[in-house]
């Protein structure tokens, strides 16, 4: 395990876990777990992996440091010290899990709407409470959380300060999964297996594929495809396919 002590990560072969370390203050993200965040995208965006992302104790993140932001004026607003971090770990290159427990509220709510996954247990709470404290959702969810819930629920968070369930977010499919708190890492590493299952270099591009604007496709979609079709990978995994089918074919 290395990392600083705002976060904790944890290597694997094909896979990394990253743990919010701040229990005492329920995660909330300030400018050392920031920092150690993009520390820890560098590490994944040079030598990619699956990235898994938990909360220490029984909240996921809640949200910004209350007492940092307060202090925070205009300048800093415009550097977007969280909305970077969040479009970074967004953008990297292997699909990112989020294990919820508890309280996924204000920025802990943005990073969760920044993983391609989120696995959750009964007790997560996810919303955006940031207009009641006089300012608003800047870093993400004015954008991505619509493109997850569809715009009507996302006002109703945004706007009249809703907060989901676990329920009301599996229904919605903002969570893809709840299990319960002894569950979450193993639910987590289950799904994390059945994507390393997958080519990783086609993983890999069919998630910057999917992230391209619209007037990319279907350009983008070629190019990638065109690599894929020129990798030793794509013609064992096809020779394996099509060598089961005969087996198979051959036992009727």
């Amino acid at each position: 395990m290395s990392g600083g002590k705002a976060l904790l990560v944890e290597e694997g072969a094909d896979r990394v876990v990253w743990r919010l370390n701040r229990p005492e203050v329920r995660n909330a993200i300030d400018r050392d777990l920031v920092r150690a965040l993009h520390d820890a995208c560098s590490a994944v965006e040079e030598d990619p992996k699956i990235v898994l992302i938990v909360g220490e104790g029984t909240t996921f993140a809640a949200g910004a440091d209350i007492a940092q932001l307060r202090e925070r004026g205009r300048d800093d607003a415009l550097r977007g010290i969280n909305s970077k971090i969040f479009d970074r770990i967004h953008k990297l290159p292997m699909p990112t899990i989020g294990l919820l427990d508890g309280y996924a509220l204000g920025g802990g709510a943005e990073l969760a709407y920044a993983c391609d996954f989120r696995i959750g247990t009964p007790r997560t709470r996810i919303g955006n409470p940031e207009t009641g404290l006089g300012i608003l959702a800047a870093a993400g969810a004015a954008w991505r959380l619509a493109a997850l819930v569809g715009e009507p629920l996302a006002k109703e968070i945004l706007l009249a300060g809703r907060v989901l369930t676990a329920t009301e977010a599996l229904d919605v499919r903002l969570l893809n999964e709840v299990v319960e708190p002894g569950d979450l890492q193993a639910a987590g590493h289950r799904l994390a297996d059945r994507i390393a299952a997958q080519a990783p270099l086609a993983t890999r591009l069919m998630k910057a594929v999917l992230h391209a604007p619209r007037a990319a496709h279907p350009f983008v979609d070629d190019v990638a495809q065109a690599v894929l079709f020129e990798t030793e990978e794509k013609h064992a995994r096809m020779t394996a396919f099509l060598e089961r089918r005969a087996r198979k074919g051959e036992q009727r």
